[in-house]
């Protein structure tokens, strides 16, 4: 597929999310591009100094962990995650929802060998993608696109996802054109028979800070059971206080580069480290933050091994 021309994407974009959506979202990004001081929840961008990558990896050469933490990379886990709700409709009751997060994908080539052989065979009913499609935040997105075709082909079932504060929100036609279903601060309703769940996405709010909760959340009803696609955990207050009682997200890698026994040295969120990796729980809502399937920065992983999720659904009463 080839990349559309800019001009295409922008018209495209404008009646897809709306001018002003559109207008908003190309606007920032290119006054932000390949900033490393100055925007986003957090003031120091490392993704974007790319001196820094290379004293990283030498820093990782000299200490003898640059190759165990390229295997380690590459070693992606299929992990499970149960979410129990009173909520939920017996007709829901077993949903399996496959979460993909930060997948990086032309940085982490054989990480993304990996991911495609594990979907292949699993089994769920719905996959969902938490943003970070692209490995750099700037510069041209076909690359990471080429990457990302196998990885759709080995998937079955309806794809949904948001963008990341990697993604350009040009990639978004290509994206949904390839079958991800992208929603831009949206809600869709998945259906069984006569009950249905619901799903949300909102734009990144990390970087861009153009997400909509509220907009997101304008069509769940009273005693529905929402869920809430976000790149980043930041937004969980807003999330748990709009009602969603499940939100999957990615962003932070789990800290990608850990101490012994998973300590995270830092998560790049504004967030309690509890939330930065795994299952966690705020008043109502019940979250996962997944530490990634792909690797930012550089493609190493020490005491942090890459991940995709299978979130099974129980009922614990709903009709």
């Amino acid at each position: 597929m080839s990349e559309l021309q800019y001009s295409e994407i922008d018209n495209r974009l404008a009646t897809r999310l709306g001018a002003v959506h559109a207008r908003q979202r190309l606007g920032i990004e290119s006054a932000h591009e390949a900033q490393v001081f100055g925007q986003g929840l957090n003031f120091f961008h490392i993704e974007n100094w790319y001196s820094i990558h290379s004293l990283i990896r030498n820093i990782l050469r000299v200490a003898g962990l640059h190759r165990r933490g390229m295997r380690n990379a590459a070693d992606v886990q299929l992990r499970t995650n149960r979410v129990q709700s009173g909520k939920l409709s017996a007709a829901f009751d077993g949903f399996r929802i496959l979460h993909l997060s930060d997948l990086h994908t032309d940085m982490s080539v054989r990480a993304m060998q990996r991911v495609s052989q594990l979907v292949r065979d699993a089994k769920y009913d719905v996959c969902v993608m938490t943003g970070d499609f692209r490995a750099k935040t700037f510069g041209p997105f076909k690359p990471c696109l080429q990457a990302l075709t196998p990885v759709i082909a080995a998937l079955h079932g309806p794809i949904y996802g948001v963008l990341g504060n990697h993604d350009t929100v040009r990639m978004l036609p290509e994206l949904e054109d390839m079958g991800v279903h992208i929603l831009m601060n949206e809600c869709i309703a998945l259906e069984r028979g006569l009950s249905r769940i619901l799903l949300a996405g909102i734009d990144d709010a990390h970087f861009f800070r153009v997400d909509n909760i509220e907009k997101a959340a304008e069509q769940i009803g009273e005693g529905e059971f929402s869920m809430l696609l976000s790149h980043t955990p930041e937004i969980y207050r807003q999330a748990a206080h709009a009602g969603f009682d499940l939100l999957l997200c990615g962003h932070t890698h789990g800290g990608q580069i850990c101490l012994p026994g998973g300590i995270p040295i830092t998560l790049d969120a504004t967030l309690p480290r509890r939330y930065g990796a795994g299952a966690w729980q705020y008043h109502d809502m019940a979250g996962y933050t997944s530490v990634g399937a792909g690797s930012s920065v550089v493609a190493v992983r020490l005491n942090c091994r890459p991940e995709i999720t299978i979130h099974e659904l129980l009922s614990t009463g709903g009709p």
